[in-house]
Parts: structure tokens; C-alpha cells; sequence
């Protein structure tokens, strides 16, 4: 049996079409269903439905033998006992930092020195800034980004953007990019050795699927 988790919103929303090319239908719609655990029309494979956070922790310690994990998630996860497979090619966006209009219209990345930034990547955001000599002031939030440079709470943000149609609104602008994000296909490294034929066999029918 190989498990598979999957993340809630878009990533199952995108992952489902994907699924299917493979052979692999779950036998309820996971988008309605309040089962955490569904049956497939594959009958050795079973989706594990879990939050977005939680898919790499769930694959390293091997209650889950695959994943479909954002990128964004795995730069932030510290730890190993996974491999990164396979780019899927959906749910993709920008990691962005982003500012107010009026700031950024006499803003300057090139002179950066010192920035307090809202974020829920706080370590991607540490690192990214510390390679390039920047220090910073990271305040961990868990949602409504855009709400903390309207209110005073930080300079900028670090986020993801698809359209950039909740910044627009919310008057803040893109001024630099950090990194392009997609869903990936991840694996227990434990499950790659002892399941290693049968889980071959399914991460091969993905790379079609994804072809």
C-alpha cells in the first residue's frame, strides 16, 4: 500500500486532474468529503488529505510514502528524510516581498539596510535577506498579509502572489522577487528503498501524467 498526501485548496484542486492521467481517482470527491483518508481506484493506493504545512512532516517520518507539497513549503520545512522528486507543474505563483505605493515609488531594493517584514516564511525570508547583507526585523504572521503595512505593524511583506489582485487592492506593489513556486513531488526516503518497484512504478505514471 503507498500512501500519498496531498494538500487542502488549490494543490488538491489542481492535484485531482493530474491524479487521474495517472489512474488514480479517489472513490469520493475530496473536495466535499470530511474523510482525512480516501480510497482510490488505484486498490494500492489511498490519499491522505492534510494541511499544506504538515505534507513534508508526514512524508519524513513515513505516514505518507509520497506528497504533493508547495515549493514555498519546502524551502521553510527544516529537516530531512525526503527526496524532491518532480516539479508538477501546478499551483504556481511568486514569493514576493512587497510595499505600500507611496513607499515604493521612491523605494531603492539596490539600498536596503535595515527591514521589519511580515511574513509566515519567516526562515525562507532570513535567509534570503542575510545572503545579501540585509538585516531584519521578521514578525510571524498567519494571514491577511497585506493588513500589516497598512497598519503600522511592518515596512513590508513577504507573501505569495498569483494574479497580485489582493495587493493591488489593498494598495501595496510588488518590488522584488524571490523565488517562483509550484507544487512538488515528494518522497519518504525510507519508502523509496523498501517499496522501491511498486513506488517507481507510481512516481513514473505522475511523470507521464505531468508530460
Amino acid at each position: 500500500m503507498l500512501n500519498i498526501a496531498l494538500s487542502k485548496g488549490r494543490i488538491l484542486e489542481e492535484s485531482l486532474p493530474l491524479l487521474a492521467r495517472a489512474g488514480i481517482d479517489p472513490v469520493e470527491n475530496l473536495v466535499f468529503s470530511r474523510k482525512l483518508v480516501v480510497a482510490t481506484s488505484h486498490p494500492d493506493v489511498k490519499l491522505i488529505v492534510i494541511r499544506a504545512s504538515d505534507v513534508p512532516t508526514y512524508v519524513r517520518y513515513g505516514a505518507a510514502d509520497l506528497g504533493f507539497a508547495g515549493k514555498d513549503v519546502l524551502m521553510e520545512y527544516d529537516g530531512d528524510g525526503l527526496y524532491e522528486l518532480l516539479d508538477l507543474n501546478i499551483a504556481r505563483c511568486r514569493l514576493i516581498v512587497a510595499e505600500p505605493n507611496q513607499h515604493a515609488a521612491r523605494d531603492d531594493p539596490r539600498r536596503w539596510a535595515r527591514l521589519r517584514i511580515a511574513t509566515k516564511y519567516v526562515e525562507t525570508t532570513q535567509r534570503h535577506f542575510a545572503a545579501k547583507g540585509i538585516q531584519t526585523d521578521v514578525i510571524k504572521l498567519y494571514g491577511s498579509m497585506e493588513l500589516a503595512p497598512l497598519v503600522g505593524l511592518s515596512d513590508r511583506i513577504v507573501d505569495l502572489v498569483n494574479t497580485g489582485k489582493t495587493l493591488k487592492a489593498n494598495g501595496l506593489v510588488e518590488v522584488e522577487h524571490i523565488a517562483d513556486i509550484s507544487a512538488w513531488l515528494v518522497a519518504n526516503r525510507a519508502s523509496a528503498k523498501m517499496k522501491h518497484k511498486p513506488l517507481k512504478a507510481l512516481v513514473e505514471k505522475i511523470r507521464q501524467a505531468v508530460r
